[in-house]
């Protein structure tokens, strides 16, 4: 796994639970596993998602579409 031994995972285990404390570790557990699963969750939904551009959006209360900058009269 990415080259790693054992003895190179046991050193970064003693020092993520030296940082961070063996009652903090199941918290943090819990939080990168809900992370991973939104980011999965987030990628299967992404044809769901609005990719258009802000400047480009209707504002149902001006009516059209026309440019912000720009005037409806003559």
């Amino acid at each position: 796994m990415f080259g790693l031994g054992p003895m190179e995972l046991v050193v970064i285990l003693v020092i993520v639970i030296v940082l961070f404390g063996a009652r903090r570790l199941p918290e943090i557990g819990s939080g990168f596993g809900k992370a991973i699963k939104n980011f999965k969750s987030g990628l299967s939904g992404a044809d769901e998602i609005d990719v258009t551009p802000e400047n480009k959006k209707v504002d149902p209360s001006r009516g059209s579409g026309s440019n912000p900058g720009s005037s409806n009269t003559p």
